[in-house]
C-alpha cells in the first residue's frame, strides 16, 4: 500500500490514491453496491443458524453498505431482518412490531430481543412440552400401564362428554317435534288476523270451509235426505 501512495506529494493526493485503492473508480463502486444490495436483499436466515451468527452474518452485510456510502433507516433494518426470519419465528415479529416502535430501535437492540426469545424458546423446550390434564388422561387410556386413578378421571371426562352431547342432542329434538319450531317469527299468524273464509279472527283458511261450499254440501245433504225418506215411502 505504500507503495501506491509514496510519490504522493499532499495529503488529499494521498487520500484519493488510498480510496481509489479501496473503493475504485465511479463504476467499481457502483457494481460493488449492486453486488451488497443483492445479498442484503435476499438474505435470509439458513436452517440451524443461531441468532448470534444470523446477526453476524447479516450486520456483515450492512457494514459493507455503510463503507459504500448505502445507508438504510432503522425501520428498513428491522423489517428486513423480520423478513428474514424462518415462518416460526412469525409470532415474535408481529408481536414486536405491535409493541415497539421499529423506526426508533437500532439493529443491535433487535438482535438482543430476538436472541432472549431465542433463549427462552430453547429453554422450554428442554422443558419438554405442556400438556393439560384432561389431554395427558384420555392419551393415558391408550397405554397399557395407565394407572386406576388415571383411568378413573378419563372415563369421568369421557362421561361428562358425552352427558353433554346427549342433553344438547335432546333438547334440539324437543324443539324439532314443536310445531312452532318450523315458524319463524315473520312467518306466526296472529290472533288478530281474520280468516279470509269465514271472517273469524285467530281461525285460518285452509281448514274453514268456504260460505259458498257451506251451502253446495247443504243442498246436497237435503237432496240426499230426501231421497231416503222417498225410499221409505215407496218401500
Amino acid at each position: 500500500m505504500f507503495s501506491k501512495i509514496k510519490t504522493c506529494t499532499t495529503a488529499k493526493e494521498i487520500w484519493e490514491k488510498l480510496t481509489q485503492n479501496c473503493e475504485g473508480n465511479d463504476e467499481t463502486k457502483e457494481n460493488k453496491i449492486t453486488v451488497a444490495q443483492q445479498k442484503y436483499e435476499s438474505i435470509k436466515m439458513k436452517e440451524g443458524e443461531t441468532m448470534a451468527e444470523f446477526d453476524e452474518r447479516f450486520s456483515a452485510v450492512v457494514i459493507e453498505l455503510t463503507s459504500l456510502s448505502k445507508e438504510y433507516s432503522n425501520r428498513e433494518l428491522a423489517l428486513m431482518v423480520m423478513r428474514a426470519l424462518p415462518r416460526e419465528w412469525d409470532v415474535k415479529t408481529m408481536a414486536m412490531q405491535e409493541s415497539k416502535d421499529i423506526n426508533k430501535i437500532e439493529l443491535h437492540d433487535l438482535f438482543a430481543n430476538l436472541k432472549a426469545y431465542e433463549f427462552e424458546m430453547e429453554t422450554r423446550s428442554e422443558a419438554g412440552p405442556f400438556t393439560s390434564q384432561p389431554t395427558k388422561a384420555l392419551a393415558a387410556t391408550t397405554s397399557e400401564q395407565c394407572s386406576p386413578s388415571t383411568r378413573k378421571t378419563a372415563e369421568k371426562l369421557s362421561n361428562d362428554i358425552m352427558s353433554l352431547f346427549v342433553k344438547k342432542f335432546g333438547k334440539f329434538m324437543r324443539r324439532s317435534s314443536n310445531p312452532s319450531f318450523n315458524y319463524n317469527k315473520s312467518e306466526k299468524i296472529t290472533t288478530d288476523m281474520n280468516c279470509y273464509n269465514c271472517g273469524r279472527p285467530g281461525n285460518f283458511a285452509a281448514i274453514v270451509i268456504d260460505p259458498r261450499r257451506r251451502k253446495d254440501l247443504r243442498k246436497m245433504r237435503r237432496k240426499t235426505t230426501d231421497s231416503k225418506k222417498d225410499l221409505k215411502k215407496e218401500g
